[in-house]
């Protein structure tokens, strides 16, 4: 890919971002002239920025929305979700084009259905223009369509030019040529005609009609500033197919859902894949193409989770005639919005002051180098060992506090801000409340604090369980808010904050808080605990039973929650990423849910082990303790061992065994033993030998390596061995 394109790519993406954020903030403040400035702004910019690299298709579908929010900086159209909902349609096609250029290297080829789709939604959502005499659809109109029944038009226009036109230079027939796509061209009188021998023919008595497929703003920008009086008003398509389906389509599209209800998972994917394409054929036989985008990711997402549920919501989408962005369920969104993220994160922009810092780095490390080098020289030629090696110790001092600037430097390089996560919320917490029925606004703060790449690019997916839970199970119902004296719109926090060599990230709501006698209930049902334990928890200690694998506490599966896959996955990817995740509950005030996470994950700290002759290195930030226990307490259970440690049962695990590694029996009536941590769940692993902690920064496998389980990754020793450090959370499963 050449740098021209790499470059578009790049701000065609800050763009999508802001006019994300600026359409989102005018859904929420219709008279925000600044935000609709921006917004228009960023969809010229792009307009223009697609032009360049000769990508028309993606400048077609630019330019209908510009056209759209045109009309709406003129006064002419107000601001509604629908018209917010299809310019966010438009910029996630926009998106998937950039995933598209980022693979091939070139606007894609197959790009023009889908931006005539878009153009033909903002001329089919287009507002009338209507003249100040004129509020209603004159007869004028209605009779015109009815004549010439042009069911691609999409604007009629009325003009009646002035008596003196002809004298004032003004061709009417020039003028009205400009019209975009002029489909129908009628004359009429103006007023009625003289006598053949008192006829003028320098004044003009005629009024011209005319019918078009484009906006109302283009015919109007087509027009302007001719003198003389226009009406243009937007009429609904008359194509027989747009629009409501046919009754046979209809009961076609209810077949497909019988179809997907089947209990049976014998063929069920073939069965999503057939129904999905029925529905695909009917919308684009409806003129409903703008929609077949939701359906295919749905049957995506279906294939990938093996449940029909997603794609029989997003087919019952078309049956309802909804809009793309509410057919769409709430994954089919994080499909959208992952793609561009996972491209984007192959480029960062870096402040000059941190590549200044790495220069000047760069020097003293030269010139450190060029000490050592001295040093080499005097000892070649018999210089005294005290003093050979008291210079050794300064330059090694001065090596290392180097060494040590050079990766905060180098860590500082790679860090993104969370800004770079949090904007993808507000978009998908709009549709969730649309989705529920339950208002709620987000707010952010902490946006620009700063953490290692793969923490924030990371941070996507357990936040977003965290939002689906807040609104699902946190936030009460609008009438339950009323009867409790809260506001009926929900407010919910994504906040973050520095915190020495941590980053905190926390959501929290103003919801009913954790029903904690519901949690021991459920906790006592599926067993995740006996009623003993559950009697002797704390209200704290039984609301942490929420990251329990499976646990869910809804009474129904919603497109959002209530499958128990939630909190668990949360809790496993925050540890993954050497993170803790906690929750604090408030009766009837709402609930945070906590992330603490290391500021960068490449640099980590490990105490090593041996294991069958081998050394492995374990994160410290997993170990609870080092002990020595008698081989004679070790009790097999089942198939596996284990042993008590502070009044609890430890399942053990044979870290030679567990390997593969093997070596001579041990004749020792103690075994060492490192009690850990994953997923919430304690651990141990039997040793031969404990090392020493050290600093490391990681490498992850790559080549023959890649996918090796329970290995996070790699680093060289001192005297260039390689260590492989353990993945805990896979090696105690």
């Amino acid at each position: 890919m050449n740098e021209f394109i790499e470059q578009f790519l790049i701000e065609s993406r800050e763009l999508i971002e802001q006019a994300t954020d600026d359409l989102l903030t005018l859904e929420g403040k219709p008279d925000d002239a600044e935000r609709l400035d921006n917004a228009f702004r960023a969809f010229h910019t792009l307009k223009g920025a697609a032009g360049i690299v000769d990508f028309d298709a993606m400048a077609r579908a630019l330019h209908a929305a510009e056209d759209v929010l045109a009309s709406v900086r003129a006064g002419d159209e107000a601001v509604t979700p629908e018209l917010i909902s299809d310019c966010l349609t438009c910029l996630d096609q926009v998106a998937q084009w950039l995933d598209a250029m980022q693979a091939d290297g070139q606007p894609p080829a197959d790009a023009d259905a889908a931006a005539e789709a878009l153009v033909k939604r903002f001329h089919r959502t287009a507002a009338p223009v209507v003249a100040p005499d004129a509020r209603a659809t004159p007869d004028w109109v209605e009779a015109l369509v009815a004549q010439h029944r042009l069911g691609e038009a999409s604007v009629a226009l009325r003009y009646a030019p002035e008596p003196d036109a002809f004298l004032r230079g003004q061709d009417p027939l020039s003028l009205l040529a400009a019209v975009p796509n002029l489909l129908a061209l009628e004359l009429d009188e103006s007023e009625a005609w003289p006598p053949l021998g008192e006829l003028d023919p320098f004044r003009c008595r005629l009024v011209f009609l005319a019918l078009a497929a484009c906006t109302a703003t283009e015919a109007r920008q087509a027009v302007h500033p001719a003198n003389g009086h226009f009406a243009i008003h937007g009429i609904a398509s008359q194509d027989p197919r747009a629009g409501d389906l046919s009754l046979t389509a209809r009961h076609l599209v209810e077949a497909q859902l019988q179809l997907l209800g089947g209990a049976s998972q014998e063929g069920l994917a073939g069965r999503m894949a057939s129904a999905a394409r029925v529905a695909v054929n009917v919308l684009q036989y409806s003129a409903r193409g703008g929609e077949v985008g939701a359906v295919e990711r749905a049957l995506a997402r279906s294939l990938e989770v093996g449940s029909p549920d997603g794609l029989a919501e997003a087919i019952r989408g078309v049956l309802e005639g909804v809009s793309e962005v509410h057919a769409t369920t709430l994954s089919d969104s994080v499909m959208v919005e992952r793609a561009p993220v996972e491209a984007a994160a192959r480029t960062l922009r870096v402040d000059v002051e941190r590549i200044d810092a790495l220069v000047i780095l760069t020097g003293e490390l030269l010139v450190a180098k060029n000490a050592l080098g001295h040093a080499s020289a005097r000892a070649q030629v018999g210089m005294d060992l005290a003093e050979l090696a008291a210079m050794l110790k300064d330059q090694h001092a001065v090596l290392q506090r180097l060494v040590d600037e050079l990766q905060r430097s180098v860590l500082n390089i790679r860090v993104l801000q969370m800004r770079y996560v949090f904007h993808r919320f507000p978009r998908l917490v709009r549709e969730m409340v649309v989705s529920l029925g339950k208002p709620a606004h987000l707010v952010t703060e902490g946006d620009e604090t700063e953490a290692d790449k793969v923490i924030v690019e990371s941070l996507f997916e357990p936040l977003l369980h965290v939002l689906r839970n807040a609104l699902d199970h946190g936030v009460e119902s609008p009438a339950a808010r009323a009867a409790a004296g809260k506001p009926a719109a929900a407010t919910i926090t994504l906040r973050a904050r520095r915190q020495n060599d941590n980053v905190v990230v926390e959501v929290e709501d103003d919801g009913a808080g954790v029903d904690v006698a519901r949690v021991r209930e459920v906790a006592a049902q599926r067993g995740v605990a006996s009623n003993e334990a559950l009697a002797e928890m704390s209200d704290a200690e039984a609301t942490d039973l929420i990251f329990s694998a499976g646990f869910s506490t809804a009474a129904e599966v919603t497109n959002l929650s209530g499958r128990g896959i939630g909190m668990d996955a949360v809790r496993t990817a925050i540890e993954r990423l050497g993170g803790r995740a906690t929750v604090e509950s408030r009766a009837g005030e709402g609930t945070t849910v906590r992330f603490l996470l290391p500021f960068a994950v490449l640099m980590s700290r490990v105490l090593t082990v041996e294991a069958g002759g081998q050394l492995f290195g374990i994160p410290l930030e997993a170990i609870r303790e080092t002990v020595r226990v008698r081989r004679s307490e070790i009790k097999p259970i089942g198939a596996a061992q284990a042993f008590v440690w502070r009044n609890r049962t430890v399942p053990l695990i044979d870290l030679e065994d567990a390997l593969g590694a093997r070596s001579m029996p041990s004749t020792s009536h103690e075994a060492s033993v490192v009690v850990a941590t994953a997923a919430g769940q304690l651990g141990g692993l039997r040793v031969d030998k404990l090392g020493e902690r050290l600093e490391v920064m990681l490498k992850p496998l790559v080549g023959l390596l890649t996918g090796m389980p329970a290995i996070a990754g790699t680093t060289l020793l001192g005297d260039g061995r390689v260590l492989l450090v353990l993945d805990l959370q896979e090696l105690l499963q």
